[in-house]
């Protein structure tokens, strides 16, 4: 087993049972365009992606980020919950913990462990 999936199921089992502050959420992209000539003939198929995210106070080094406003919150979702890769294309949006809501990802970077994205979001 390795360290991050380790820390992913105590993380899980805490929250599940109303111990920690993990909460589940979806994790949402916009389709690839399908294009023609140049036009655009569909939009894609949105991808959505089911994690289990921690909603925060903006990390010292989020908020030297250029496009840091004060309402910026960090998002930490665990590696293991979710399929695909976080990119600033995605939107997250939280069903419970202390700030739910819908987040638009602005930056994105892995802890040192590979646990945890560590995002900066923005209330949408």
């Amino acid at each position: 087993m390795t360290i991050p999936l380790a820390f992913a199921r105590i993380a899980t089992a805490f929250s599940a049972a109303g111990l920690g502050p993990y909460a589940p959420a979806v994790a949402r992209w916009p389709g690839v365009p399908v294009t023609v000539g140049g036009s655009i003939v569909s939009p894609g198929t949105p991808i959505a992606k089911d994690c289990i995210v921690q909603i925060d106070v903006a990390t010292q080094a989020m908020r030297s980020e250029a496009g840091f406003v004060d309402t910026d919150v960090a998002i930490l979702i665990l590696c293991t919950s979710v399929d695909a890769e976080m990119d600033t294309d995605a939107t997250i949006s939280a069903s419970g913990g202390p700030r739910p809501g819908d987040y638009s990802v602005q930056s994105v970077a892995k802890d040192s462990m590979s646990t945890h994205w560590i995002c900066r979001g923005r209330a949408t």
